[in-house]
């Protein structure tokens, strides 16, 4: 018998402990997470006591303000929460197979693939496959690396961050982001020539969140000219309230120029004369490895392959779209 049969034989984890282990990492108390798990106090205890006991290592540390998971605990805590995450959407599917539909898949991006590559690979999808269910959330790489390890996201398009666990997770990269300052087509600096750093740092300024990528960035190119940060400042990661108060204010953003075409094309929205040479970390596709992915799941990976080709790498579409062609003649003679 391999170690790790005899380890599931000897620990004989049932769905009552993984939820328990769930409740202990989130509430930080047994008695909260016993009454959680709709159990006793000393039902709670007896039971971790007793896991604890057949893995053979402590699962969480006991202090008098409560319990704090150790290395070990944190561990199956994360793959207990996968583990949850899984059979919730294995329901899920189950249902939505009841409905009529035919799968689906939780893809999560960060915004600049939110607002072109999800979009495109989602028509690609539902071109083949429209019953498909296809849920999307946006938000910063961190978090949605988490769901991902969490089993809440079959897919997150977002940068690697340093602190994922890079041995759980395959990551396909897809391109690079580089940045323009963004105003309203009326702001009196849009149409100056040769802007400097210097020259907005007086400006009212959209800014992303403390703690993301962007912001780092951003805070990194202030210092380094000399500036301090600017004090008029908003922040929020929201797309609808960026370009909301870009139209409506003489506010100022840096944004990745192909999330504002359609304002731009109609006249509303512009890009100040002003290279921030601020580029990045390449954003790609990241999955949890070793897990069964869903059918929806492999075919929203599937499009969003293609979406990805057509959007960074057209040149690579159009020999393969001429060489489908090619087949289909030769075919047809």
């Amino acid at each position: 018998m391999s170690s790790k049969s005899d380890w599931l034989r000897r620990g004989r984890i049932k769905t009552r402990q993984i939820v328990l282990l769930v409740h202990l990492d989130e509430h930080r108390s047994v008695l909260r997470a016993a009454q959680a798990a709709n159990m006793t106090q000393p039902a709670a205890s007896k039971m971790l006591g007793g896991l604890e006991s057949a893995l053979g290592v402590a699962l969480f540390e006991r202090h008098a303000r409560g319990v704090v998971p150790t290395w070990y605990g944190e561990i199956l805590v994360r793959h207990a929460r996968a583990v949850l995450a899984d059979m919730s959407r294995a329901q899920e599917e189950i249902t939505a197979l009841k409905r009529g539909l035919s799968g689906q898949a939780a893809i999560g991006a960060v915004a600049n693939p939110a607002t072109n590559l999800v979009p495109l690979a989602i028509g690609l999808l539902k071109q083949d496959r429209p019953q498909i269910l296809v849920k999307v959330e946006v938000d910063t790489s961190d978090v949605l690396i988490r769901k991902v390890l969490d089993g809440k996201l079959d897919i997150a398009v977002a940068r690697f961050v340093g602190s994922a666990p890079a041995d759980d997770l395959d990551f396909e990269a897809l391109a690079e982001e580089s940045h323009s300052v963004i105003s309203r087509a009326g702001h009196r600096l849009a149409g100056r020539r040769r802007l400097g750093l210097k020259d907005l740092v007086h400006e009212a300024w959209i800014m992303p969140p403390v703690g993301g990528a962007l912001r780092d960035r951003l805070n990194a190119m202030f210092a380094q000219q000399g500036l301090g940060f600017p004090r008029n400042v908003v922040e929020t990661a929201s797309l609808p309230v960026i370009t909301s108060l870009l139209q409506t204010t003489q506010m100022l953003a840096v944004l990745q120029e192909e999330m504002v075409r359609p304002y731009r094309k109609a006249g509303l929205l512009t890009v100040l004369s002003l290279n921030l040479d601020l580029r990045m970390d390449l954003f790609g596709i990241i999955t949890r490895r070793e897990r069964p992915m869903s059918p929806g799941g492999i075919a929203m990976l599937n499009a969003l392959r293609l979406a990805a080709t057509r959007l960074y790498r057209p040149s690579q579409h159009q020999d393969s779209v001429k060489n489908k062609r090619s087949l289909a003649l030769k075919s047809n003679r």
